[in-house]
């Protein structure tokens, strides 16, 4: 991904409402199921890390990119914005951002 192309990302996700909630039972299963899931029906996601999660937003931003297997693109406060093409439901065009 060129720095262009998560930059035009950065500016669709900051109109996003966090779609995901990590709170103090951490990333397990069932929230990397929900993840999965989202990416899959909207490419761009937002997730909020709550003040008693294990993790910092950085932290929990990496570990979730790493297993859902998609792209970090901006971490700010306790929000990230993570995207991942879709395999079935292509919506964004990264080559248009260019």
């Amino acid at each position: 991904m060129t720095t262009k192309q998560r930059a035009g990302l950065r500016s669709m996700g900051q109109t996003l409402q966090p779609i995901l909630h990590i709170g103090k039972d951490g990333i397990g299963p069932t929230l990397i199921k929900q993840c999965y899931d989202a990416l899959e029906a909207r490419e761009l996601i937002k997730v909020t890390v709550q003040r008693n999660a294990p993790y910092t937003a950085r932290e929990a931003c990496d570990e979730l990119c790493e297993k859902v297997h998609a792209e970090p693109v901006q971490v700010i406060g306790n929000r990230f914005v993570i995207y991942r093409e879709s395999r079935e439901h292509k919506t964004i065009d990264l080559e248009a951002l260019l």
